[in-house]
Protein backbone atom coordinates (compact mmCIF):
# COMPACT_ATOMS: atom_id res chain seq x y z
CA UNK A 1 0.00 0.00 0.00
CA UNK A 2 1.39 3.40 -1.01
CA UNK A 3 2.50 5.29 2.00
CA UNK A 4 -0.61 7.83 2.81
CA UNK A 5 1.39 8.89 6.52
CA UNK A 6 5.14 9.60 6.35
CA UNK A 7 7.37 9.15 8.91
CA UNK A 8 9.53 12.70 8.68
CA UNK A 9 9.74 14.49 5.58
CA UNK A 10 11.26 18.21 5.85
CA UNK A 11 8.82 21.01 5.82
CA UNK A 12 10.49 23.04 2.86
CA UNK A 13 7.93 25.74 2.28
CA UNK A 14 8.48 29.23 -0.06
CA UNK A 15 10.80 30.97 2.43
CA UNK A 16 13.38 28.28 1.87
CA UNK A 17 12.99 28.19 -1.67
CA UNK A 18 13.35 31.70 -2.28
CA UNK A 19 16.56 31.96 0.04
CA UNK A 20 18.12 28.98 -1.53
CA UNK A 21 17.63 30.49 -4.96
CA UNK A 22 18.91 34.00 -3.78
CA UNK A 23 22.03 31.89 -3.13
CA UNK A 24 22.37 30.38 -6.31
CA UNK A 25 21.84 33.86 -7.92
CA UNK A 26 24.63 35.17 -5.91
CA UNK A 27 27.11 33.08 -8.22
CA UNK A 28 28.26 31.63 -4.22
CA UNK A 29 26.91 28.60 -3.68
CA UNK A 30 29.59 26.91 -1.71
CA UNK A 31 31.69 27.69 1.42
CA UNK A 32 31.22 31.43 1.87
CA UNK A 33 28.98 34.53 3.59
CA UNK A 34 26.14 32.29 4.23
CA UNK A 35 27.85 29.60 5.65
CA UNK A 36 29.61 31.69 8.06
CA UNK A 37 26.31 33.74 8.99
CA UNK A 38 24.78 30.86 9.67
CA UNK A 39 27.50 29.37 12.19
CA UNK A 40 27.78 33.01 13.79
CA UNK A 41 23.55 32.73 14.24
CA UNK A 42 24.66 28.83 15.60
CA UNK A 43 26.90 30.21 17.90
CA UNK A 44 24.19 32.55 19.25
CA UNK A 45 21.27 30.51 19.38
CA UNK A 46 23.28 27.58 21.52
CA UNK A 47 25.41 29.98 23.85
CA UNK A 48 28.57 28.17 22.33
CA UNK A 49 31.66 29.65 22.21
CA UNK A 50 32.49 29.28 18.56
CA UNK A 51 30.29 26.94 15.76
CA UNK A 52 31.84 25.16 12.75
CA UNK A 53 29.46 24.13 10.00
CA UNK A 54 30.54 20.94 8.31
CA UNK A 55 28.54 18.85 5.33
CA UNK A 56 27.65 15.98 8.23
CA UNK A 57 27.63 14.90 11.96
CA UNK A 58 29.46 12.56 11.23
CA UNK A 59 32.41 14.36 10.03
CA UNK A 60 32.51 17.06 13.08
CA UNK A 61 32.75 13.86 15.24
CA UNK A 62 35.77 12.04 13.08
CA UNK A 63 37.23 15.53 12.82
CA UNK A 64 37.60 16.24 16.99
CA UNK A 65 38.40 12.54 17.12
CA UNK A 66 41.53 13.54 15.19
CA UNK A 67 42.01 17.11 16.48
CA UNK A 68 42.44 15.49 20.00
CA UNK A 69 44.64 12.47 18.30
CA UNK A 70 42.85 9.73 18.73
CA UNK A 71 44.45 6.41 16.95
CA UNK A 72 45.40 3.19 17.81
CA UNK A 73 45.75 1.96 21.14
CA UNK A 74 43.13 4.50 22.30
CA UNK A 75 39.55 3.89 23.71
CA UNK A 76 36.41 5.69 23.48
CA UNK A 77 33.14 5.45 25.30
CA UNK A 78 29.83 5.30 24.42
CA UNK A 79 26.50 4.05 24.52
CA UNK A 80 25.83 0.76 22.85
CA UNK A 81 22.29 2.47 21.78
CA UNK A 82 23.21 4.71 19.56
CA UNK A 83 23.16 4.83 15.30
CA UNK A 84 26.43 3.46 13.90
CA UNK A 85 28.64 6.91 12.51
CA UNK A 86 28.58 7.31 16.38
CA UNK A 87 31.00 3.96 16.75
CA UNK A 88 32.20 4.16 13.22
CA UNK A 89 34.11 7.32 13.50
CA UNK A 90 35.94 5.64 16.15
CA UNK A 91 37.14 2.73 14.11
CA UNK A 92 38.07 5.52 11.24
CA UNK A 93 40.53 6.72 13.67
CA UNK A 94 41.77 3.39 14.34
CA UNK A 95 41.21 3.69 18.09
CA UNK A 96 38.21 0.48 20.25
CA UNK A 97 34.87 1.77 20.64
CA UNK A 98 34.23 0.66 24.18
CA UNK A 99 30.19 -0.02 24.10
CA UNK A 100 28.59 0.90 27.19
CA UNK A 101 24.53 0.39 28.33
CA UNK A 102 22.18 2.50 28.99
CA UNK A 103 19.76 4.11 31.58
CA UNK A 104 15.91 3.29 30.76
CA UNK A 105 15.80 6.72 29.12
CA UNK A 106 18.08 5.14 25.96
CA UNK A 107 20.82 7.48 27.38
CA UNK A 108 24.04 6.37 28.36
CA UNK A 109 24.41 5.16 32.20
CA UNK A 110 26.48 7.15 34.01
CA UNK A 111 27.73 4.01 36.40
CA UNK A 112 28.61 2.15 33.53
CA UNK A 113 31.14 4.87 32.38
CA UNK A 114 32.37 4.96 35.32
CA UNK A 115 33.32 1.10 35.30
CA UNK A 116 34.44 1.57 31.57
CA UNK A 117 37.36 4.28 31.94
CA UNK A 118 40.82 2.85 31.92
CA UNK A 119 44.47 4.32 31.18
CA UNK A 120 43.41 3.84 27.70
CA UNK A 121 40.33 6.37 27.50
CA UNK A 122 40.98 9.47 25.39
CA UNK A 123 37.12 10.30 25.31
CA UNK A 124 33.64 9.61 26.33
CA UNK A 125 30.99 10.36 23.27
CA UNK A 126 27.22 10.59 25.24
CA UNK A 127 24.42 10.68 23.48
CA UNK A 128 21.29 12.42 23.57
CA UNK A 129 18.75 10.11 22.53
CA UNK A 130 15.59 11.19 20.17
CA UNK A 131 16.41 15.16 21.86
CA UNK A 132 16.58 13.93 25.81
CA UNK A 133 19.98 15.46 27.07
CA UNK A 134 22.28 13.14 28.64
CA UNK A 135 23.21 13.99 32.66
CA UNK A 136 25.93 16.67 31.76
CA UNK A 137 26.67 17.67 35.24
CA UNK A 138 27.35 13.94 36.30
CA UNK A 139 29.63 13.07 33.21
CA UNK A 140 31.47 16.65 33.19
CA UNK A 141 32.36 15.83 36.68
CA UNK A 142 33.95 12.26 36.65
CA UNK A 143 36.35 13.55 34.60
CA UNK A 144 37.77 15.75 36.63
CA UNK A 145 38.17 12.85 39.60
CA UNK A 146 41.43 12.72 41.41
CA UNK A 147 41.25 8.87 40.49
CA UNK A 148 40.39 9.74 36.75
CA UNK A 149 42.51 12.37 36.30
CA UNK A 150 45.82 10.39 37.44
CA UNK A 151 44.53 7.68 35.42
CA UNK A 152 44.47 9.79 32.07
CA UNK A 153 47.97 9.54 30.29
CA UNK A 154 48.25 12.17 27.47
CA UNK A 155 49.84 11.00 23.96
CA UNK A 156 50.43 14.81 22.56
CA UNK A 157 50.21 18.28 23.23
CA UNK A 158 46.45 18.97 22.62
CA UNK A 159 45.82 15.76 25.32
CA UNK A 160 48.30 17.59 27.19
CA UNK A 161 46.55 20.83 27.81
CA UNK A 162 42.65 19.23 28.21
CA UNK A 163 44.89 16.94 31.09
CA UNK A 164 41.76 15.03 31.08
CA UNK A 165 39.36 12.52 29.27
CA UNK A 166 37.67 14.94 26.62
CA UNK A 167 33.40 14.88 26.53
CA UNK A 168 32.45 14.54 22.85
CA UNK A 169 28.55 14.76 22.81
CA UNK A 170 26.88 13.51 19.78
CA UNK A 171 23.78 15.73 19.66
CA UNK A 172 22.76 14.90 16.65
CA UNK A 173 19.35 14.98 17.59
CA UNK A 174 19.13 17.70 20.45
CA UNK A 175 19.53 21.04 18.88
CA UNK A 176 17.25 23.24 21.22
CA UNK A 177 17.20 20.57 23.90
CA UNK A 178 17.60 22.09 27.32
CA UNK A 179 19.50 20.70 30.15
CA UNK A 180 19.04 22.98 33.26
CA UNK A 181 18.14 26.49 31.98
CA UNK A 182 21.11 26.07 29.17
CA UNK A 183 20.60 24.90 25.81
CA UNK A 184 22.65 21.39 24.25
CA UNK A 185 25.34 22.68 22.37
CA UNK A 186 26.94 24.53 25.42
CA UNK A 187 26.74 21.88 28.02
CA UNK A 188 30.21 20.36 27.56
CA UNK A 189 33.44 20.63 26.42
CA UNK A 190 32.28 20.03 22.32
CA UNK A 191 28.80 19.18 21.06
CA UNK A 192 28.34 17.88 17.55
CA UNK A 193 24.88 18.61 15.58
CA UNK A 194 23.28 16.91 12.41
CA UNK A 195 20.93 18.98 9.80
CA UNK A 196 20.21 15.92 7.90
CA UNK A 197 17.14 16.00 6.36
CA UNK A 198 15.10 14.02 8.69
CA UNK A 199 16.14 16.36 11.96
CA UNK A 200 14.58 19.20 13.63
CA UNK A 201 16.55 21.82 11.74
CA UNK A 202 17.99 20.50 8.14
CA UNK A 203 20.11 21.66 5.54
CA UNK A 204 19.71 18.58 3.62
CA UNK A 205 23.11 17.34 4.25
CA UNK A 206 24.84 18.86 7.41
CA UNK A 207 26.55 19.15 10.88
CA UNK A 208 28.21 21.94 13.13
CA UNK A 209 30.76 21.68 15.68
CA UNK A 210 29.71 23.60 19.03
CA UNK A 211 32.87 24.58 20.81
CA UNK A 212 33.48 24.86 24.60
CA UNK A 213 36.67 24.29 25.57
CA UNK A 214 37.94 25.20 28.90
CA UNK A 215 40.86 27.30 29.28
CA UNK A 216 43.86 27.22 28.16
CA UNK A 217 42.33 26.66 25.13
CA UNK A 218 41.24 29.89 22.63
CA UNK A 219 38.04 28.27 21.14
CA UNK A 220 37.66 30.98 17.83
CA UNK A 221 41.30 29.50 17.76
CA UNK A 222 40.45 26.19 17.30
CA UNK A 223 37.72 27.24 15.06
CA UNK A 224 40.62 28.81 12.46
CA UNK A 225 41.98 25.91 13.16
CA UNK A 226 39.73 23.54 11.93
CA UNK A 227 38.64 25.53 9.22
CA UNK A 228 41.81 24.90 7.57
CA UNK A 229 41.70 21.13 8.26
CA UNK A 230 38.51 20.60 6.66
CA UNK A 231 39.37 22.43 3.88
CA UNK A 232 42.10 20.28 2.24
CA UNK A 233 44.63 22.09 4.83
CA UNK A 234 44.35 24.90 2.56
CA UNK A 235 45.38 27.93 4.40
CA UNK A 236 43.15 30.42 2.82
CA UNK A 237 39.66 29.57 2.22
CA UNK A 238 38.21 30.57 -1.14
CA UNK A 239 36.55 34.27 -0.24
CA UNK A 240 39.87 35.06 1.02
CA UNK A 241 41.44 34.09 -2.85
CA UNK A 242 39.30 36.14 -4.24
CA UNK A 243 40.75 39.30 -3.19
CA UNK A 244 42.73 41.07 -5.61
CA UNK A 245 46.15 39.32 -5.88
CA UNK A 246 45.32 37.01 -3.34
CA UNK A 247 45.50 34.00 -5.25
CA UNK A 248 48.73 32.00 -3.36
CA UNK A 249 47.74 29.62 -0.92
CA UNK A 250 49.58 27.01 0.83
CA UNK A 251 48.31 23.58 1.96
CA UNK A 252 50.26 23.15 5.06
CA UNK A 253 48.73 19.88 6.44
CA UNK A 254 46.80 16.85 4.40
CA UNK A 255 43.26 17.58 5.58
CA UNK A 256 39.93 16.98 4.41
CA UNK A 257 36.87 17.64 2.40
CA UNK A 258 34.14 18.13 4.70
CA UNK A 259 32.69 21.68 4.34
CA UNK A 260 29.19 23.24 4.33
CA UNK A 261 28.26 25.01 1.49
CA UNK A 262 26.14 27.96 1.51
CA UNK A 263 23.49 26.24 -0.74
CA UNK A 264 23.18 24.07 2.52
CA UNK A 265 23.40 27.38 4.94
CA UNK A 266 20.21 29.40 3.20
CA UNK A 267 18.13 26.35 3.86
CA UNK A 268 19.55 26.10 7.79
CA UNK A 269 19.50 29.72 8.42
CA UNK A 270 15.65 29.73 7.41
CA UNK A 271 15.02 26.70 9.52
CA UNK A 272 17.19 28.87 12.32
CA UNK A 273 15.09 31.73 12.02
CA UNK A 274 11.72 30.39 12.90
CA UNK A 275 12.44 27.15 15.30
CA UNK A 276 11.78 28.41 18.42
CA UNK A 277 8.88 30.59 17.71
CA UNK A 278 7.00 28.09 15.09
CA UNK A 279 9.24 24.48 14.69
CA UNK A 280 9.58 23.48 18.37
CA UNK A 281 6.24 24.63 19.06
CA UNK A 282 4.49 22.83 16.51
CA UNK A 283 6.49 19.52 17.76
CA UNK A 284 5.55 19.91 21.19
CA UNK A 285 2.22 19.89 20.23
CA UNK A 286 2.57 16.62 18.20
CA UNK A 287 4.01 15.32 21.00
CA UNK A 288 1.56 16.18 23.51
CA UNK A 289 -1.44 14.44 21.18
CA UNK A 290 0.53 11.54 20.98
CA UNK A 291 0.72 11.62 24.88
CA UNK A 292 -3.17 12.19 25.15
CA UNK A 293 -4.18 9.25 23.25
CA UNK A 294 -2.02 6.84 24.41
CA UNK A 295 -1.97 7.68 28.28
CA UNK A 296 -4.95 5.27 28.63
CA UNK A 297 -3.57 2.28 27.30
CA UNK A 298 -1.68 0.12 29.64
CA UNK A 299 0.81 -1.67 27.49
CA UNK A 300 3.14 1.36 26.58
CA UNK A 301 5.59 3.15 27.84
CA UNK A 302 5.70 7.08 27.13
CA UNK A 303 8.62 8.40 26.29
CA UNK A 304 10.55 11.14 28.30
CA UNK A 305 10.51 14.64 27.17
CA UNK A 306 10.09 16.72 30.10
CA UNK A 307 10.86 17.14 33.96
CA UNK A 308 12.22 19.81 36.01
CA UNK A 309 15.81 19.51 34.95
CA UNK A 310 15.41 18.78 30.93
CA UNK A 311 13.25 19.32 28.09
CA UNK A 312 13.62 17.31 25.02
CA UNK A 313 13.89 18.94 21.40
CA UNK A 314 10.86 16.73 20.06
CA UNK A 315 13.15 14.87 17.63
CA UNK A 316 11.52 11.68 18.44
CA UNK A 317 8.43 9.77 19.61
CA UNK A 318 10.02 6.73 20.52
CA UNK A 319 7.32 4.46 22.32
CA UNK A 320 7.69 1.70 24.31
CA UNK A 321 5.52 -1.62 24.32
CA UNK A 322 5.63 -3.64 27.93
CA UNK A 323 6.15 -6.64 28.02
CA UNK A 324 7.17 -7.70 23.89
CA UNK A 325 9.39 -9.40 22.64
CA UNK A 326 11.34 -8.09 19.69
CA UNK A 327 9.54 -10.29 16.92
CA UNK A 328 5.99 -9.10 18.09
CA UNK A 329 7.59 -6.08 18.11
CA UNK A 330 8.44 -6.29 14.73
CA UNK A 331 5.29 -8.07 13.82
CA UNK A 332 3.33 -4.18 15.03
CA UNK A 333 4.97 -2.58 12.51
CA UNK A 334 4.10 -5.04 9.73
CA UNK A 335 0.43 -4.20 11.04
CA UNK A 336 0.45 -0.90 10.79
CA UNK A 337 3.11 0.14 7.80
CA UNK A 338 0.19 -2.21 6.05
CA UNK A 339 -2.20 0.79 6.28
CA UNK A 340 0.20 2.97 4.59
CA UNK A 341 1.88 4.41 7.57
CA UNK A 342 5.59 4.83 8.24
CA UNK A 343 6.82 3.86 11.69
CA UNK A 344 10.43 3.32 12.61
CA UNK A 345 12.53 1.89 15.32
CA UNK A 346 15.58 3.56 16.76
CA UNK A 347 17.78 2.45 16.91
CA UNK A 348 19.36 -1.10 15.90
CA UNK A 349 21.96 -0.90 18.63
CA UNK A 350 25.34 -1.23 17.36
CA UNK A 351 26.84 -4.23 18.92
CA UNK A 352 23.74 -6.10 17.06
CA UNK A 353 25.72 -4.96 13.62
CA UNK A 354 27.77 -7.46 11.57
CA UNK A 355 30.86 -5.28 11.19
CA UNK A 356 30.75 -5.51 15.07
CA UNK A 357 29.57 -8.74 15.52
CA UNK A 358 32.79 -9.74 13.95
CA UNK A 359 34.46 -7.81 16.41
CA UNK A 360 33.54 -9.52 19.19
CA UNK A 361 30.99 -7.44 20.92
CA UNK A 362 28.01 -8.96 21.64
CA UNK A 363 24.84 -7.61 22.66
CA UNK A 364 24.06 -9.58 25.67
CA UNK A 365 26.63 -7.59 27.14
CA UNK A 366 24.51 -4.47 26.93
CA UNK A 367 20.53 -5.72 28.69
CA UNK A 368 19.33 -2.28 28.85
CA UNK A 369 20.07 -1.22 25.76
CA UNK A 370 18.27 -4.12 24.43
CA UNK A 371 15.41 -4.26 26.23
CA UNK A 372 14.80 -1.20 25.04
CA UNK A 373 15.40 -1.57 21.41
CA UNK A 374 12.71 -5.09 21.65
CA UNK A 375 9.91 -3.38 22.86
CA UNK A 376 10.58 0.54 20.73
CA UNK A 377 8.69 2.01 17.80
CA UNK A 378 9.26 5.69 16.75
CA UNK A 379 5.99 6.67 15.42
CA UNK A 380 5.97 10.03 13.28
CA UNK A 381 6.70 13.34 14.08
CA UNK A 382 7.04 16.41 11.40
CA UNK A 383 5.71 19.72 10.89
CA UNK A 384 2.94 18.78 9.05
CA UNK A 385 1.52 16.11 10.51
CA UNK A 386 -2.06 16.68 11.20
CA UNK A 387 -4.15 15.85 14.34
CA UNK A 388 -6.31 13.92 12.57
CA UNK A 389 -2.64 12.23 11.21
CA UNK A 390 -1.71 11.59 14.79
CA UNK A 391 -5.29 9.79 15.69
CA UNK A 392 -4.81 7.62 12.72
CA UNK A 393 -1.39 6.05 13.64
CA UNK A 394 -2.65 5.54 17.41
CA UNK A 395 -5.90 3.63 15.69
CA UNK A 396 -3.31 1.29 13.67
CA UNK A 397 -1.04 1.13 16.84
CA UNK A 398 -3.55 -0.42 18.71
CA UNK A 399 -5.02 -2.28 15.71
CA UNK A 400 -2.45 -3.93 15.25
CA UNK A 401 -1.84 -4.93 19.01
CA UNK A 402 -5.10 -6.18 19.16
CA UNK A 403 -4.89 -8.42 15.71
CA UNK A 404 -1.98 -10.05 16.86
CA UNK A 405 -4.10 -10.92 20.06
CA UNK A 406 -1.31 -9.61 22.21
CA UNK A 407 -4.34 -7.73 24.35
CA UNK A 408 -7.86 -7.85 25.08
CA UNK A 409 -9.74 -5.21 22.86
CA UNK A 410 -9.10 -1.59 23.54
CA UNK A 411 -10.86 1.05 22.50
CA UNK A 412 -10.03 3.25 19.24
CA UNK A 413 -9.81 6.77 20.29
CA UNK A 414 -12.41 9.51 18.32
CA UNK A 415 -11.18 10.82 14.72
CA UNK A 416 -12.03 14.54 14.21
CA UNK A 417 -13.95 14.86 11.31
CA UNK A 418 -11.16 17.36 9.74
CA UNK A 419 -7.30 17.62 10.41
CA UNK A 420 -6.89 20.31 13.44
CA UNK A 421 -3.77 22.36 13.35
CA UNK A 422 -3.19 24.99 15.87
Amino acid sequence: MPVKIKFSPPHIDQRIIDEVVDTLKSGWITTGPKTRLFEKRLTGYTGAKATLCLNSATAGLEMMLRWFGVTAGDEVILPAYTYSATANVIIHCGAKPVFVDTGDDFNISVKAIRKAITKHTKVIMPVDFGGWPCDYDEINSIVREEEFLALFTPGNIVQQQLGRILILADAAHSIGATYKGKRTGSLTDVSVFSFHAVKNITTAEGGAISFNLPAPFNNNEVYKNLVIKTAHGQDKDALAKLKPGAWKYDIIEAGYKFNMTDIHASIGLVELERYESDTLPRRKEIVNKYNQLLKKYDWVVLPSMKNSEKESSYHLYPLRINNISEEERDMIIEHISAKGIAVNVHFIPVPMMSYYKHLNYNITDYPVAYNNYKAEISLPVFYDLSFHDVEEVVNALSDAFNDLGLRPETQHVMIETKAMRI
